[in-house]
């Protein structure tokens, strides 16, 4: 159930652009693994990840994610 809430998020948050490279969400322990197609936009969201880890953790209102893995 969490996940598809968490995919749901990451949709929401992450806009189509973002959605239309990613190929799956899942999270596991506490770390949400992340495949996207475009090695270039896996790059530039490498970057953000702390300001991706608190939205989504705030969209679900609870602390859910502590680490993401783009792969």
């Amino acid at each position: 159930m969490e996940n598809v809430q968490i995919e749901k998020a990451w949709q929401e948050l992450m806009g189509k652009g973002v959605q239309n490279y990613t190929t799956n969400v899942r999270l596991q322990n506490k770390t949400l693994y992340v495949n996207l197609s475009s090695s270039v936009l896996r790059e530039e969201l490498s970057y953000g990840k702390d300001k991706i880890i608190k939205l989504i953790n705030d969209e679900l209102g609870k602390e859910v994610i502590d680490k993401i893995i783009l792969k």
